[in-house]
């Protein structure tokens, strides 16, 4: 029985290999000139002649498809564009404006923190311009840290001196 099972099985995949080589395809040139290739005969179309049923492509490496690439991280850099280090700033109402730079651009979600004196100025805000109100005479320093969407700093500005003069009040000085 286990005989005719095998025989049976063989003789069917053998019936499909036969047909499989009989199977005649036709080509033609559409009104668009397009060739079209199919199984089914049409009007001024020629039978194509296969020299072989074993037809094979060659091997292809697939190794970079499995290759993981690591998206390359971003570093960001951020400047102080004004006051200029070691600046003198003549202004009696004691107000310095302070201008930064971001590069590469500054993204959606970042904020920028300004440190007068090694203190906070304010919270974080998405404002790369501030105006820092009532600064006393003297040496002052200045510093911004950058933060990412998830409030991590990516960046840090170098330290900035500057000097506040104000006209006195006693002397006109």
């Amino acid at each position: 029985m286990n005989n005719n099972i095998l025989l049976l099985i063989i003789a069917l995949g053998l019936s499909d290999y036969c047909y499989a080589g009989e199977t005649k395809i036709y080509v033609w040139k559409d009104k668009n000139g397009v060739l079209v290739f199919s199984d089914t005969p049409h009007s001024g179309a020629k039978e194509v002649k296969l020299t072989s049923q074993n037809l094979t492509m060659p091997a292809t490496n697939t190794d970079i498809l499995n290759e993981q690439t690591q998206p390359q991280k971003t570093v960001f850099n951020i400047t102080i564009s004004s006051p200029e280090h070691n600046q003198t700033i003549h202004e009696n109402t004691g107000t310095v404006y302070v201008t930064s730079q971001i590069t590469p651009r500054f993204e959606s979600g970042f904020t920028i923190q300004l440190f007068i004196d090694g203190k906070a100025n304010g919270p974080a805000s998405n404002d790369s311009t501030f105006a820092v109100k009532n600064v006393q005479r003297g040496e002052h320093s200045l510093q911004l840290k950058l933060f990412n969407n998830k409030n991590k700093i990516i960046a840090l500005s170098e330290p900035c001196i500057f000097f506040m003069r104000r006209k006195g009040l006693a002397l006109g000085n």
